[in-house]
């Protein structure tokens, strides 16, 4: 079998491409020489090995999350020095679910995440008790209902919704909600308890924790439905690609940015959309891991003001 392949089939590796990340890496196979048995190195993808075979990984960093987006964010709660133990988190551009294996993995209580797409999520977080995946929504227009339905969906239940809420509604003062981004379901009590059943308090608004990881869209026009669902003092912290928050003039051939003077106006553009909503930015850093495209790729921290 090729030896991408039966990393797949093996579980050491989440897809094809993060198995050919490891081959680069190192991987070896136990082969049966004359003299015995013999490590030997994988030179391609396309190697075959014995279905059978005993395989050993030189680096298995790549291996350590769903996705290369964990060892990014690993990196980069590092680098703000943050512990994540016990935090409520919003993932929003969730996808195969770097993010959310890297924050579950360094002791985060519960992640709700978010993606445009749908049945992208590796198997082993949609199982995961501890995950909420709101699919097929876009983070622009992202609002309480969303959660409540990918919730419903996911325990079998349903029930109409409302536009509307009654002014104790169970939130903090200060979490800025309106009435179309807090939907409730028709049935639902003022009682705290009973909004809980709908929506346990692991899953609920307001976060401690956001961040993202966005293709194809500026975060600028997806954190103002974002932002309102994260506390007051609570953190953002967004992978920033640069070829998405520029205009298309602005962006070379091949969607990569080559002009290093492109990348002040990039974090000019993030930090005044941040001011706007309320956030105090304290770190911009470059990812300590390269996107996959070769472009220069960056985090930014924020915290919500009270």
């Amino acid at each position: 079998m090729r030896i991408d392949q039966l990393l797949v089939q093996r579980g050491l590796a989440s897809t094809r491409s993060q198995a050919q990340r490891l081959i680069a890496d190192g991987v070896e196979w136990l082969k049966m020489e004359p003299s015995g048995e013999v490590w030997k190195r994988v030179a391609k993808n396309g190697d075959e090995v014995p279905e059978g075979a005993k395989i050993r990984l030189l680096d298995d960093s790549e291996a350590r999350y769903v996705s290369r987006g964990g060892l990014k964010l690993e990196a980069a709660l590092q680098q703000v020095g943050l512990s994540v133990a016990g935090l409520r988190c919003l993932d929003v551009g969730q996808s195969t679910g770097g993010f959310t294996d890297c924050l579950l993995q360094a002791g985060a209580q519960s992640v709700v995440g978010v993606d445009v797409g749908s049945a992208q999520l590796h198997p082993s977080l949609r199982d995961d008790t501890r995950v909420l995946c709101v699919e097929s929504v876009n983070a622009r227009t992202l609002c309480v209902a969303d959660l409540i339905a990918a919730y419903a969906d996911s325990t079998g239940e349903d029930g109409p919704f409302d536009n509307t809420r009654d002014s104790d509604d169970g939130w903090d003062d200060g979490d800025d909600f309106d009435d179309d981004n807090a939907r409730l379901p028709l049935d639902a009590s003022d009682d705290a308890e009973d909004e809980d059943a709908e929506l346990p308090p692991e899953f609920a608004p307001p976060f401690d924790l956001l961040v993202a990881d966005l293709s194809f869209i500026s975060q600028t026009l997806v954190l103002p439905a974002a932002v309102p669902m994260l506390k007051t003092g609570g953190l953002l912290l967004t992978l920033v690609k640069p070829q998405f928050e520029l205009q298309p003039g602005q962006v070379g051939k091949g969607g990569i940015v080559k002009d290093p003077a492109m990348y002040p106006i990039v974090e000019q553009r993030l930090r005044e959309a941040c001011a706007d909503l309320g956030l105090t930015v304290t770190h911009w850093f470059d990812s300590a891991i390269e996107g996959g495209d070769g472009n220069r790729e960056f985090f930014i921290c924020a915290r919500k003001a009270g």
